[in-house]
């Protein structure tokens, strides 16, 4: 643990005593298991993300899935393209309210969600902990993604 008089001064902490750095690396690491699965379904992390979304709610507006994974638009609108360029989603505009573009899942993606379903059971594997350790962990997070959220 970092000593607050340390931190404060700058002295004797290096980048190993980082949480933002542990968290960096956990998250490069995680993404480099995730990858060769992923490859497999021709998706991106990103995109797989989007997907889980929408296998878990069939269609979410642009804004809605931008809110549930944190992304804006400017990051979110070239992986939705290419998801519908590859035939995974559809989009469309809301007959009530035109400014609003729905995104719905093609027969295609749907056809997906059989084969990535495996993806959870072979990462989790790979984690090297325990399954009560594995909870613990996740809602640590949870808790420390929606602190730094709500206080920036």
């Amino acid at each position: 643990m970092i000593d607050r008089e340390d931190a404060a001064r700058g002295s004797n902490v290096t980048i190993s005593d980082m949480l933002c750095f542990a968290l960096y690396s956990a998250s490069r690491a995680a993404m480099d298991v995730y990858r060769p699965l992923l490859d497999e379904l021709g998706l991106t992390y990103p995109q797989y993300l989007v997907m889980m979304v929408l296998w878990e709610h069939e269609t979410c507006s642009v804004k809605e899935i931008g809110q549930i994974l944190h992304l804006d638009s400017g990051t979110l609108s070239p992986l939705l393209k290419r998801l519908e360029g590859i035939g995974f989603i559809s989009r469309q505009r809301r007959a009530s309210d035109e400014r609003v573009v729905d995104i719905g899942l093609t027969e295609s993606g749907r056809a997906l969600q059989t084969q990535a379903s495996k993806v959870p059971e072979q990462i989790s594997c790979q984690y090297g902990i325990e399954f009560d350790e594995y909870r613990e962990l996740l809602s640590r997070l949870k808790k420390l993604t929606n602190h730094l959220s709500t206080n920036s």
